[in-house]
């Protein structure tokens, strides 16, 4: 088939598939087998609720065994998010966020742009029963949802995951029918989401000791809206290390926190 070694090349760097706290090994395992048939191998999962490793999970995953035995696993999202420097996150219900919104096929021509400039980039997907949590939204960075029925608009995560496996292979093959294109590296690398959660912990924490967040009733909010600031503003580390140093001097601290390992 024509094409078929530029997609090679453009897939082994593919996002990373995140399902979080997935409740059947069916869907696991379904999820799996729609990344093989588009090339993705990256699996994460956050607190699978009947533990790992899940043999309902391999009989169903239709010889993406690679995929399978590979399966990273997580206590939390903040864990399966450390190293990410781009998340999108996948819903089909309306959210009262100040995020950019995608549909598949432009979230994914961006997921390739992004991996082919070196970002480690991510999609995550919710629970079978209700999706994923605005606090779980609130840390990727923006939004993509599926052109679906409004009558009707709850995906299977297997489907779901098919969907975005589909769109990506369909960005690979666009990209490699047309001429390779130079991506300019820049001086500062972009921060991963463990260096951006630290930031979060030293200004929360500072704010606290203020008390700006006042009512305490509010403080999620609050929160929540301080958090979609800086995901919106797409740090670099060398960003992060100065935010970080403006906050200690704020504190009156000589200079600033270790960051932990």
């Amino acid at each position: 088939m024509a094409g078929t070694d530029h997609r090679r090349d453009c897939i082994k760097d593919g996002p990373i598939v995140i399902l979080v706290n997935p409740q059947m090994g069916e869907n696991i395992g379904g999820a799996a087998r729609a990344m093989a048939n588009f090339g993705l191998s990256k699996l994460r999962l956050v607190d699978p609720r009947d533990g790992w490793p899940n043999e309902t999970a391999l009989a169903n995953a239709a010889k993406a065994d690679h995929i399978i035995h590979n399966v990273e696993v997580f206590e939390t999202l903040e864990d399966a998010l450390h190293d990410v420097q781009f998340a999108f996150a996948t819903t089909a219900r309306h959210r009262e966020m100040l995020k950019p919104v995608r549909d598949p096929v432009e979230a994914n021509k961006s997921l390739h742009e992004r991996a082919r400039g070196g970002e480690k980039v991510a999609v995550l997907f919710g629970r079978e029963r209700w999706g994923l949590t605005n606090e779980e939204v609130a840390l990727c960075d923006e939004i993509v949802t599926f052109p679906v029925n409004p009558a009707y608009a709850s995906l299977n995560i297997s489907q779901a995951v098919l969907l975005m496996s589909y769109e990506w292979m369909q960005a690979c093959i666009e990209e490699g029918e047309r001429p390779e294109k130079a991506f300019e590296t820049t001086e500062s690398e972009k921060a991963t989401k463990q260096e951006l959660f630290l930031l979060f912990e030293h200004l929360e924490t500072a704010l606290e000791n203020e008390g700006y967040f006042r009512p305490e009733a509010k403080k999620p909010t609050m929160v929540e809206n301080l958090r979609n600031i800086f995901q919106k503003a797409q740090l670099s580390r060398q960003e992060i290390h100065a935010l970080r140093g403006a906050i200690a001097a704020l504190e009156g601290r000589k200079g600033r926190p270790r960051t932990k390992k």
